[in-house]
């Protein structure tokens, strides 16, 4: 039987990758994470795993050989906190481990399916995979960016897989803004569509940063991107061993976080009515805009949207869902739970 590994699978993206693989009938599933924060076991809970191993243990027993023939690794373990200011965590956690787990899985023959992050571009207003356009603004962009640089020296230019790679596959997906069912154990990192859920819930009402880096309240863009749509190009690339590389994975499609506050809206406050926009709910006092935090200023992407050339180039033509049919559907799941 075909063998798996998935290493942050209680967390957000790692969790959802073990539900895609068992939608497809595949549970002989290595599930690697820490449990020290012990909620997370319930990403986990209604899934089909066959093992689950510690992190301080796996990448050890992984390089020794210890669980046999593994087809492929989806590497999703990691810290993702931008706010982390502890360089040497970091740099451990994103680079260092990274880089052994690579070495354990060319001598295995395993193939790396590997999260990487928008954060490597930064202060960028140009989000294409070539290093001029990466300027990482945290350790944390730095640590992912690092990791890629790495496995471009191991492998060259695009990660075409040849000399040292023996042919099997590496391929770095660099997330944008996701967001999704089983991100609830995130805290403050999780998405401000999940935030704006639980605020509406509380008090009857979202909140959104004020004007900031030359846009107005709640203009600011991202590229954000759903769950399904980020497990369904992992398993693209599964399905095509062939394809290696560093690829954005985004929705190609920039949206303002005012967009998201009227999804969230609309969804959840304006059942069965007309759909209304940002500034009608602004006026309706069901939008507050707050000033932007000071901690953040010099460390926040005003604008992100993913340059898909590379993917697409690849031959993977999935469509993503924009912000409204996304935030729509996550809100049904959210008001189910």
């Amino acid at each position: 039987m075909t063998k798996y590994v998935v290493t942050g699978a209680a967390g957000f993206i790692g969790s959802n990758i073990v539900k895609g693989l068992n939608a497809r009938g595949i549970d002989d599933i290595i599930a690697v994470d820490d449990l020290t924060h012990g909620d997370k076991f319930r990403n986990l809970a209604d899934l089909k795993i066959a093992d689950y191993v510690d992190m301080d243990m796996f990448y050890e027993l992984f390089a020794e050989g210890r669980f046999g023939k593994v087809e492929a690794v989806f590497h999703e373990g990691a810290c993702s906190d931008t706010m982390e200011s502890d360089g040497k965590y970091m740099m451990d956690n994103n680079y260092t481990l990274s880089c052994g787990l690579f070495r354990a899985c060319q001598e295995q023959g395993a193939r790396l399916l590997y999260a990487s992050s928008a954060a490597t571009y930064g202060g960028s207003d140009t989000f294409r995979e070539a290093p001029e356009c990466e300027r990482p603004l945290n350790v944390y962009g730095y640590s992912k960016l690092l990791f890629d640089q790495r496995m471009r020296r191991e492998l060259g230019p695009g990660l075409a897989g040849a000399g040292r790679s023996q042919g099997r596959q590496v391929a770095g997906f660099r997330y944008f803004n996701v967001y999704g069912p089983r991100e609830q154990h995130k805290g403050r990192m999780a998405s401000v569509a999940f935030h704006q859920f639980n605020q509406f819930r509380a008090e009857g009402k979202v909140k959104l940063f004020g004007q900031y880096g030359g846009y107005g309240a709640g203009e600011q863009v991202r590229d954000f991107v759903y769950i399904d749509d980020v497990v369904a190009v992992n398993l693209w690339f599964l399905d095509h061993p062939d394809k290696s590389g560093i690829f954005n994975l985004g929705s190609g499609r920039a949206q303002p976080f005012n967009d998201v506050a009227a999804a969230v809206l609309n969804a959840l406050g304006n059942a069965g009515d007309a759909p209304r926009t940002a500034a009608d709910f602004a006026r309706q006092g069901l939008i507050e805009y707050i000033p932007f935090p000071d901690a953040l200023r010099g460390k926040y992407q005003c604008f992100t949207q993913a340059d898909l050339g590379a993917l697409r180039a690849a031959g993977c033509e999935h469509e993503f869902a924009n912000v409204q049919t996304g935030v729509a559907r996550y809100m049904a799941e959210l008001a189910r739970a």
